[in-house]
């Protein structure tokens, strides 16, 4: 790098830009400028990044004006519109969105697995994919790398932090009303009722469903054929990032009543034998993996245990048992840091160095 570049950070104040700025301070500064853009709402407050006070700048054509990249934390809408225009006024767009995921001309990088990628960009944008295939995506490349996946079946368990702050904010006031009762979750539609007696309309709510004391089988919205598009995105965004177009994906996507991370249960078939010994040294050789894997001793990996780090923990490490070449494993991620924040900043990081 001959010189520092400088950075926007578009939706600096939301869920996922919050936890950016955070990541920011504690990674060694390599930027020049680093800009804060937000919406109107937003303009003028004052964040604090890596000891100086920053005013946050409304989202504006001029707002890209010497800026190098520009990562985007906003909705789909918002970076469908805004990233061209910062491509336009010279950024290369790393955008968290799922606005260009799928295009054929924007790349979909996790930085452990296909970071060459990060160059392929004819747009000017790279995308950051969804929270929940980066969860598995570290583990996964490192394993594919060495004996060709070729099957995926996945169940995820997912946190409400992944439909965003309305989901937390949902969550903690509906644990607040079913703690008041013992047996609350015992009697059918007793915790749909106390909420309504509290006055909380499930109308109001992200979902048809409570989701304290429940789980709710069904994350995103519902697409052709009885999907979700939750499933969807691990299915092909899988393929995009290992570089496999025929790879068979099964999908099932859950939301729980956790606040931060997401845990899977994958069964992974690969075209070469493998050991449980191998993997597990495969995977504890990978810098960004943890592997927590004795549960005789009640060691595995958990969403409680995982929010707030940045590798992706894996355990429950197991040999199919009517499956040739396959393995099972438990993989939990914080998806507000390396399930988005995190991998977005890598990504940065990568782009930097072609300065």
């Amino acid at each position: 790098m001959s010189r520092k570049p400088n950075l926007a950070l578009v939706g600096a104040t939301g869920a996922v830009g919050t936890v950016m700025v955070s990541i920011i301070n504690e990674r060694e500064n390599i930027w020049g400028e680093i800009r804060l853009i937000a919406s109107k709402k937003s303009a003028g407050k004052k964040i604090k990044v890596h000891g100086q006070d920053l005013t946050v700048v409304e989202l504006s054509a001029e707002a890209f004006d010497g800026i190098d990249i520009a990562m985007f934390d906003v909705p789909d809408e918002i970076a469908e519109i805004w990233a061209p225009i910062a491509v336009e006024h010279g950024a290369v767009v790393v955008d968290n969105s799922a606005a260009f995921r799928m295009n054929d001309q924007v790349p979909l990088v996790v930085p452990e697995v296909n970071p060459e990628q990060t160059k392929n960009r004819p747009l000017g944008i790279i995308s950051n994919p969804n929270c929940t295939t980066l969860t598995m995506m570290a583990a996964l490349g490192a394993l594919h790398a060495k004996w060709k996946l070729t099957e995926l079946v996945v169940a995820s368990y997912q946190a409400v932090s992944g439909a965003g702050a309305a989901g937390v904010d949902q969550l903690q006031k509906e644990i607040a009303v079913v703690a008041t009762d013992p047996l609350a979750g015992t009697r059918s539609g007793d915790v749909a009722s106390m909420l309504k007696a509290a006055g909380l309309n499930q109308a109001d709510s992200l979902w048809s469903v409570p989701i304290a004391l429940n789980v709710i089988p069904m994350a995103g919205s519902l697409k052709a054929g009885g999907h979700s598009s939750e499933e969807m995105k691990v299915r092909d965004e899988s393929r995009k990032i290992l570089g496999i177009k025929d790879l068979k994906v099964a999908a099932s996507c859950v939301r729980v009543p956790v606040q931060v991370s997401h845990s899977l249960a994958v069964h992974a078939t690969f075209a070469n034998p493998l050991t449980v010994a191998e993997v597990q040294a495969e995977l504890e050789a990978s810098p960004s993996v943890v592997l927590m894997d004795d549960p005789e001793k009640g060691i595995y990996p958990t969403p409680n245990h995982v929010a707030g780090q940045d590798p992706t923990f894996v355990g429950r490490v197991r040999q199919a048992l009517d499956f040739e070449n396959s393995i099972e494993m438990f993989v939990v991620g914080d998806n507000l840091r390396k399930g988005a924040a995190l991998n977005t900043y890598e990504i940065a990081e990568l782009v930097a160095q072609e300065f």
